[in-house]
């Protein structure tokens, strides 16, 4: 066999959205990574098809989310039926100072569109290449790939391995990761097929039978696709396809199984017995049964290894959460490399990965484990804030060790952790519409909003003077000035808060300082003075 020899900064293994979102992110900040993957194409399954709004802010954020919302469908609601009755619709609401709803797009789709995305940065996937072990040291990792078409081995040294391949993954393995949980006895079908019922357009469908006791013992769960009246079905395998549960190699079974292939009339069963109106399939795209489990590792990294996406939690596919939170997952860990690996900062940075992530992965394997009995409206919290959880606007890293301390009688609005959101109405004296804050924060890393509620007093200068003191490019500034405070002269970009927005949404009426992270998630608040409290925080991070 050829063997060969290569060394990046960081190696990703698994090029689905996970491990694209990862490379992408590194290489958008000038980090050398390379992705590999072992399948020889993407594959046109519609397996994850939910785009939360927390996924689109992100994307907002590097300038990729006009491509998807041109490819994306709306989800606007779900209907529900329970012995063929109609129960209440639940519309898919939020609050009107969220910039984006909820959406839906087949993830090979989702990857096309990553994919051209990490292309502008040079870098491509590198397909048929296998990782299929590794080690590692003080100083980095070593690993072997090998080309699955010619068995050509390479040995790659990387500073850093990101294992973002799967619920099977060689890298959770290779560290020795426990990963508790368990799975459902039930094997489902899913399909991408085209119907001709005139239900809304937007809505997903939810159909249950419950036997004489009450247990469901039926089911049919549809998500509209782009496309005339597509849908990504999924129900549970007749008997005829059912067979003794699968296991990978690890004891793991979840996710697309090969040899049983359902076809149209194994789907149109299903429909005929199950759907809210007479309604015939057409079109199959695709189809295959599906298995599901749920289990977290015990943690997310070891050393100069981490894991994230399948790789890390898997769980019910309920509330499109998966997908969503493995690129979350990539994202955060994504800019704390991109410090380190620039040395912008100390490799300490990178245990608050596990110390954030990981708390979120392990509600989101619970949440979707009960919401898969019962659906979405059996939730025990209000529904506003169900709404607001599903969304993945409530995830929230309150206690990181990278995260400073709410202030006592800091007031209302976001502390320290929590998501920093959007709002609209901010003028400058140059564009002549008003902007929305995240507009400021677009294509950008960390960035320092000072909110000005009186009279600058130096404050402005002594940030500028600040963030000229970290590494270019990496503490961005602006400030919001209350209606009334003037201007003239700032020494930094300044925008008036026209119709109260910021002060309203960051529950703010005295002069405040807000470090909003990369991922847009609040780093510090700190009223002014800032002073030593806000240089500590951000050498915390930044430092060397």
């Amino acid at each position: 066999m050829a063997h060969t020899e290569g060394h990046t900064d960081v190696l990703v293994a698994g090029a689905g959205p996970v491990g694209l979102t990862a490379a992408a992110e590194l290489r958008r900040r000038g980090v050398e990574c390379r992705l590999v993957d072992r399948l020889p194409a993407r594959l046109p399954y519609a397996k994850a098809v939910g785009i939360q709004p927390r996924t689109l802010e992100l994307w907002d954020r590097t300038g990729l989310v006009r491509a998807v919302l041109d490819a994306a469908v709306p989800m606007r609601g779900q209907l529900t039926y329970v012995n063929g009755v109609e129960q209440p619709r639940l519309d898919l609401k939020l609050p009107p100072e969220v910039p984006y709803g909820f959406a839906a797009l087949p993830q090979n789709e989702t990857e096309r569109i990553l994919e051209e995305f990490l292309n502008r940065f040079g870098t491509g996937i590198e397909r048929n290449r296998e990782l299929v072990s590794f080690t590692q040291d003080a100083d980095g990792v070593t690993s072997r790939l090998v080309d699955v078409v010619t068995g050509a081995q390479e040995e790659v040294r990387s500073r850093f391995l990101v294992g973002c391949d799967g619920a099977h993954s060689v890298v959770r393995k290779g560290l020795g990761l426990a990963f508790e949980g368990g799975a459902f006895a039930e094997e489902y079908m899913l399909a991408d097929v085209e119907v001709d019922w005139d239900l809304p357009y937007g809505y997903g469908v939810r159909a249950m039978h419950r036997d004489a006791g009450g247990a469901v013992d039926d089911v049919l769960v549809c998500i509209p696709l782009p496309g005339v009246r597509r849908y990504r079905v999924s129900m549970l395998v007749p008997a005829e396809l059912s067979s003794v549960p699968g296991k990978g190699g690890d004891g793991v079974a979840h996710g697309l199984e090969g040899g049983r292939v359902p076809q149209l009339s194994h789907i149109q069963a299903v429909l005929d017995r199950m759907s809210p109106q007479p309604t015939r399939a057409s079109t199959l795209r695709w189809s295959s049964v599906f298995r599901i489990s749920h289990r977290i590792v015990d943690r997310y990294s070891d050393g100069r290894v981490f894991v994230a996406g399948d790789a890390a939690h898997i769980h019910p596919p309920t509330g499109a959460q998966g997908m969503n939170t493995g690129i979350q997952d990539a994202w955060n860990l994504a800019w704390k490399l991109a410090l380190v690996v620039g040395g912008a900062a100390r490799p300490a940075l990178l245990g608050s990965y596990d110390a954030e992530r990981r708390p979120v992965g392990t509600e989101v394997v619970g949440r979707t484990v009960r919401h898969a009995a019962e659906g979405v409206q059996a939730d025990p919290a209000d529904p506003a804030t169900t709404m607001m959880r599903e969304a993945q606007l409530l995830v929230r890293y309150r206690g990181s060790p990278i995260v400073g301390r709410a202030e006592p009688g800091g007031g209302a609005g976001p502390r320290p952790g929590d998501r920093a959101p959007d709002c609209g109405g901010l003028v400058s004296a140059i564009a002549t519409y008003p902007l929305r804050l995240y507009d400021l924060l677009r294509d950008r890393d960390h960035v320092l909003v000072l909110y000005l509620a009186g009279p600058d007093t130096g404050a402005m200068a002594e940030l500028g003077a600040l963030a000229g003191d970290f590494p270019a490019g990496r503490l961005g500034l602006c400030a919001v000035l209350a209606d009334g405070v003037a201007s003239d002269g700032a020494p930094v970009p300044v925008y008036r808060d026209d119709r109260g927005e910021f002060a309203r949404l960051y529950g703010v009426c005295e002069s405040t300082v807000f470090v909003v992270r990369p991922d847009g998630h609040l780093g510090a608040r700190i009223a002014l003075p800032a002073g030593k409290a806000l240089v500590s925080h951000l050498e915390g991070i930044l430092g060397t």
